[in-house]
C-alpha cells in the first residue's frame, strides 16, 4: 500500500500563527497569553535573541522550570535560526556542563541559582549566561520583533540530549521538518481541536514532553505548564483548568491510577496518552475504569524518529498489549534476524523510516552509523532509517507487539530472557505496583534474573506470596534470584524508572 504524499511543511515558529487570534494559548501563573500575544511575544524574543547571536546555527540553551520563557523559547530560537538546546531543570552542574560543552552553547538562559551553581570550567569560553527574570525585562527594552521566518525544513532546529542514564547524554539532531511534521502527526490521530486544553506536566527537554506544546498549538488549543511536586497536584490542576489532554509515562500514570479523582478533575478529559513505556494490562483497565469517559492512546516512541506507533482506542480493551500501528508520516518495518522483512509473528528489529527520523546524534559520526542506516529494500520513503533495536512482532492484522531491546535483554544460563515478561508477571498478581526486572552478572548463570518492586497496598504477606505466584507463572529459567522491596522507584529525570541506578545499586 502506497504511503500518503506528505503535507507543506513549515518553519517550526509558523506553530506561532496557527490559533485564532483572541483564543487562549499558554496558562501562566498569574496570567494567560492569547494566540495573538503568543506571537507577538515569540517575534520579539527572536529577535532579542538573534541581536545578542546573529551567526545562524549558534545553539541556545535553556535550564529552567516551565514558564514563558522555556514554553515560548523553541519557536523563538527557530525563528532566530539558532538551535534550540533544553536541558532538563533536574539535572545537576556536571550534566548540564557536558550538555554546554558538547553542544558548544554559546548563550544560556535559566534561573539566578541554576547559574550560579555553575563553576568557572563548566561553561564553553565566551557563553552569555542569562538570568531567566531579566530576560523578558531586556525583550521589551530593545522592542524589536522578527517575522515568521522561511527557513529550510531540513535545517536544525533543535538538539535533545538524552537523559544520560546509560552513559553520558548524546544530543539527537531535529530538523524544523522533524518537529512541524512530529506536531501535525500527533494533533491529527489525538483529533486535537483549538477548544483543547492540554496540562504540559512533562519535561520539556524529552520530545514527548515537548510535543505537548507543538501539538496543541497547530491544532489551535492551549498548554497549561506544570512542574508538579505530588501526583496529587496534576488531578488539582485538570480541575482547575479544565483540562482535556494528560500525557505521562507508566510510573506516573501508576500513582495517578492510585488517587481518588473527583468529578470535575477526570469529567472534562478527553484524551489520555502514554509513551516512555509500555501500559500493563492491569494498569489499562484500572485508567478505562476511572476516566471511562476518555480514550486511551497507548504509544511507542524513540528521541530519534519522534513517534513510532500508536494503538486506535477502538482497540485498547481487546488488544491491551499492543504498539498499535504507525503514526502519520512514519513507516514501521520489522526486520528479522535473516536481514528480511519479518512475517506475521515472528519475531525482528523494529525499523522507523520516513521525515520523522532525526539527523543523527550531534558531533558523534560513530554512535550516528550505529543507529542511522539505509533503510531496508522494502522501504517506500528510503533514504536513512533508524534501527531502533527494540525486538517487535508483527500479527497478522499488523499490530505491532513490544518484545524488549535487545540491550536489555537478560541472557541468563543460555536462555533469553525479556524483562517484561517478567514485571507483567509480578503486576499480574496484584502484589505489587510497579515492577523492574534486571539482568545483574553473575559467575554461575553470566546474568542473574533481579526483580524490584514496589508494593500495591500495606499487605504483609507480599513478600510471601509473590515468589509463590511467580513459581506459578514462570518458568524455573526465569525466576528471580532475588526479589527487593523499594518504597519508592528511583526516576531518571524524564519520570522513566531508572533501571540503571537499580542495577549499580544491586551490584554494588
Amino acid at each position: 500500500m502506497s504511503l500518503p504524499p506528505l503535507p507543506p511543511i513549515r518553519p517550526l515558529d509558523h506553530l506561532a500563527e496557527c490559533g485564532a487570534v483572541g483564543d487562549p494559548a499558554l496558562v501562566l501563573k498569574h496570567r494567560t497569553l492569547s494566540h495573538g500575544e503568543l506571537r507577538e511575544r515569540v517575534a520579539a524574543l527572536a529577535a532579542w535573541l538573534q541581536h545578542y547571536l546573529p551567526e545562524p546555527g549558534a545553539r541556545v540553551a535553556s535550564w529552567a522550570a516551565k514558564g514563558e520563557l522555556t514554553c515560548l523559547l523553541p519557536l523563538a530560537a527557530a525563528r532566530a535560526g539558532l538551535v534550540h538546546v533544553p536541558i532538563n531543570p533536574l539535572l545537576k552542574h556536571a550534566q548540564v556542563a557536558h550538555i554546554m560543552a558538547d553542544s558548544g552553547t554559546q548563550m544560556l538562559l535559566g534561573t539566578r541559582a541554576r547559574l550560579d551553581s555553575l563553576g568557572p570550567n563548566d561553561c564553553p569560553a565566551d557563553c552569555l549566561l542569562r538570568d531567566e527574570a531579566e530576560v523578558w525585562a531586556a525583550v521589551e527594552e530593545l522592542d524589536q520583533s522578527l517575522p515568521p521566518s522561511d527557513r529550510s525544513p531540513g535545517e536544525l532546529c533543535a538538539i535533545l540530549y538524552t537523559s544520560g542514564s546509560t552513559g553520558r547524554p548524546k544530543g539527537v539532531m531535529l530538523s524544523h521538518a522533524n518537529l512541524w511534521l512530529g506536531a501535525e502527526s500527533v494533533a491529527h490521530y489525538l483529533a486535537m481541536a483549538a477548544d483543547d486544553i492540554t496540562l504540559s506536566v512533562l519535561p520539556l527537554s524529552f520530545d514527548y514532553g515537548q510535543n505537548q506544546l507543538f501539538s496543541t498549538w497547530f491544532a489551535g488549543g492551549c498548554v497549561v505548564p506544570l512542574d508538579y511536586l505530588f501526583p496529587r497536584d496534576v488531578v488539582k490542576a485538570c480541575a482547575k483548568y479544565g483540562v482535556t489532554t494528560l500525557a505521562a509515562v507508566p510510573p506516573l500514570w501508576v500513582q495517578l491510577a492510585e488517587l481518588d479523582w473527583p468529578p470535575e478533575a477526570k469529567a472534562p478529559l478527553r484524551r489520555l496518552t502514554n509513551s516512555g513505556g509500555a501500559l500493563t494490562v492491569d494498569l489499562v483497565r484500572d485508567l478505562r475504569r476511572i476516566f471511562s469517559q476518555a480514550r486511551v492512546f497507548p504509544m511507542y516512541g524513540l528521541t530519534e524518529a519522534f513517534r513510532s506507533t500508536f494503538l486506535d482506542p477502538g482497540l485498547v480493551d481487546s488488544h491491551p498489549t499492543s504498539m498499535g500501528r504507525a503514526i502519520p508520516f512514519a513507516e514501521i518495518i520489522v526486520i528479522a534476524d535473516s536481514g528480511e522483512v519479518a512475517g506475521p509473528d515472528e519475531e525482528g528489529e523494529l525499523v522507523h523510516c520516513g521525515p520523522l527520523v532525526a539527523q543523527g546524534y550531534w558531533q558523534d559520526a560513530r554512535r550516528t552509523a550505529e543507529r542511522f542506516k539505509p533503510a531496508p529494500a522494502a522501504s517506500e520513503y528510503g533514504g536513512i532509517a533508524v534501527w531502533s533495536g527494540d525486538r517487535v512482532r508483527r500479527d497478522a492484522d499488523g499490530l505491532l507487539y513490544f518484545v524488549g531491546r535487545r540491550d536489555a535483554m537478560i541472557k541468563s544460563a543460555g536462555n533469553r530472557i525479556s524483562p517484561q515478561e517478567i514485571e507483567e508477571a509480578a503486576l499480574a498478581t496484584g502484589l505489587v505496583a510497579e515492577a523492574a526486572a534486571l539482568g545483574i552478572p553473575d559467575e554461575r548463570l553470566g546474568h542473574a534474573v533481579h526483580l524490584v518492586v514496589r508494593a500495591a497496598g500495606s499487605s504483609g504477606d507480599a513478600a510471601i506470596e509473590l515468589p509463590k505466584q511467580l513459581a506459578k507463572e514462570l518458568p524455573n529459567f526465569m525466576q528471580p534470584k532475588a526479589i527487593h522491596w523499594r518504597d519508592a522507584m528511583p526516576l531518571n529525570p524524564n519520570g522513566k524508572i531508572d533501571r540503571t541506578a537499580l542495577a549499580r545499586e544491586i551490584a554494588a
